[in-house]
């Protein structure tokens, strides 16, 4: 299922490369994009092995669009929000024996691609929608506590990359308004991939069980972000250079 999902993605993403480098249709307009939107966002790692949509804890998101091609925009997207999870609803050995709450609060800025499947710009259709796939690369600053036990640790801060991917759809509402559902994940790496959750066993050195392991140190934290926006579009009219005879 995983080498499906990625030879899906590097299907797509190599898809919008050649629409952007090889399309042969001329631009009619240039336009841009701004919005924002509200959503939930999703902790996936050792407290939450898998999705649970009642970790849903508030997000929200500002972003920008510029196309570059009939097809493809470029997406610059700050997000915020909170994640949440319990090992109380897990139903997992190490869960229950381990019983943390994990709370991360966390701001992200990334920048990609965005590839409109539909000629969502074309005002000759009556109805204008189109389904999209996007991928990015995202630097989140994070800022998290956990409690293991009832032993609650200080605060801890820093910095995750990761590669944000998913699908979308829009609908135009007016000539300028769109409205938008969006559906991403995040998958962390690098130095501070697995500290989500912020569980590393070493941190718990205080405690008489600090030999028995709490984390899988090759498992690297998720988190998601599914929701709602609404956006303005601007346009910029361009007309055919003069000819002189």
């Amino acid at each position: 299922m995983f080498k499906t999902s990625v030879r899906l993605t590097l299907l797509i993403t190599l898809w919008a490369v050649r629409s952007l480098f090889f399309g042969n249709e001329l631009f009619a307009q240039n336009t841009s994009e701004i919005g924002g939107g509200i959503g939930g966002l999703v902790y996936k790692g050792e407290v939450a092995p898998n999705y649970r949509f009642l970790n849903n804890r508030p997000g929200a998101v500002i972003f920008y669009k510029k196309d570059i091609s009939k097809p493809v925009t470029l997406k610059a997207n700050l997000m915020a929000g909170f994640l949440r999870a319990n090992d109380e609803n897990a139903e997992l050995p190490v869960n229950s024996f381990r019983q943390a709450i994990v709370k991360t609060n966390l701001v992200e800025l990334s920048a990609g691609l965005e590839y409109n499947f539909l000629d969502y710009y074309n005002q000759r259709r009556r109805t204008r929608w189109t389904p999209y796939y996007f991928i990015s690369f995202a630097a989140a600053s994070f800022r998290n506590k956990a409690e293991l036990q009832g032993h609650e640790k200080p605060a801890e801060s820093g910095i995750v990359l990761s590669i944000p991917t998913g699908i979308g759809f829009k609908y135009a509402l007016s000539y300028h308004w769109n409205l938008g559902l969006e559906v991403g994940a995040r998958k962390t790496f690098a130095k501070n991939g697995d500290r989500l959750d912020y569980l590393q066993t070493q941190d718990y050195a205080q405690l008489p069980y600090r030999e028995l392991p709490h984390t899988d140190p090759y498992d690297k934290d998720w988190y998601f972000y599914n929701g709602l926006s609404i956006s303005y579009t601007f346009y910029k009219l361009l007309c055919p250079p003069a000819s002189y005879k």
